[in-house]
């Protein structure tokens, strides 16, 4: 599970809990991007981030940080991600990218993202009532790969190639919306878990002063 975590929320935390649960895996880990390619460069430095994302999964056994693009001098491709994880653990380990649906929906704008259904499966992380499989919702060439590889049950997939959609519990937390609280003095509690919060304030990050 990729993403700036800028900063991490429940929002993030609930998704790899849900997903991790519905897909039976056996671990989740949180990659936080260095340079992602897509966006503006984050708020917050990278170490930063890191740190939010140790602080927050700290005490799940099931989650786990991974520095790999934070490391990478290079802007933070998916596809290099998922080739260097694929190098590591073989090419018949069950490997799930977890997206939601506004990042699956833009995937034809991603760095040689074809590549992506050779290297993992991907589950889609939809809300009640979303209208992404609706075809108006849906684009070419995008429409054809899920046709071709939109699978019923996560359980028979093989070790990449398949496409799982999973609805979730909507949490209507946003990290820009706390960056903004917070940069107006407000209260982010219960948006992000305690330890986050009191490392934002330690290190006086997203207030202005």
């Amino acid at each position: 599970m990729g993403g700036t975590f800028d900063p991490i929320h429940f929002g993030h935390l609930r998704l790899a809990e849900e997903m991790a649960v519905a897909l039976s895996l056996s671990r989740v880990l949180f990659i936080p991007a260095g340079q992602p390619p897509h966006r503006e460069p984050p708020r917050i430095a990278a170490r930063h981030r890191l740190e939010m994302v140790r602080c927050a999964i700290a005490g799940n056994p099931f989650f786990a940080v991974d520095e790999r693009e934070v490391q990478r001098a290079q802007p933070s491709y998916t596809v290099d991600t998922l080739t260097s994880l694929r190098s590591e653990l073989g090419p018949e380990q069950t490997l799930w990218l977890l997206l939601g649906a506004d990042a699956f929906l833009g995937l034809p704008s991603w760095h040689h993202w074809q590549r992506l259904f050779e290297l993992a499966n991907i589950a889609v992380v939809t809300r009640p009532g979303a209208r992404l499989l609706q075809p108006d919702a849906m684009q070419e060439p995008l429409k054809s790969e899920v046709l071709k590889r939109q699978v019923a049950d996560p359980s028979a997939v093989g070790s990449a190639g398949s496409v799982w959609f999973q609805q979730m519990t909507p949490l209507e937390i946003s990290a820009t919306a706390i960056r903004t609280i917070l940069s107006q003095q407000g209260s982010v509690r219960y948006l992000l878990p305690d330890a986050v919060l009191n490392y934002i304030y330690e290190h006086q990050l997203y207030i202005q002063t």
